[in-house]
């Protein structure tokens, strides 16, 4: 596996340091916020395809719509054979 050393110095590794909590070693920490940050721009990326799937699908909004208007509290009612 490749690795990569990162300097940090400064006002942004005391931020850090703050910002960690004590169990978890400055790596980690660093590690942790950077996967998230990557996952944070995933989702916001999934985001805009859906608007633009919904943009290009109309007749998916209306089934969203009604899907919203369902009581989904009130038990559903059996059809007769």
């Amino acid at each position: 596996m490749k690795a990569t050393t990162i300097k940090i110095e400064g006002t942004l590794l005391s931020e850090l340091e703050t910002a960690k909590p004590e169990s978890v070693s400055i790596s980690a920490f660093v590690r942790d916020v950077l996967r998230k940050e990557l996952q944070r721009r995933k989702l916001a990326h999934a985001a805009v395809s859906y608007q633009e799937f919904l943009a290009a699908n109309p007749e998916e909004q209306l089934l969203l719509r009604e899907w919203d208007e369902v009581d989904l509290a009130r038990t559903p009612k059996r059809k007769r054979r």
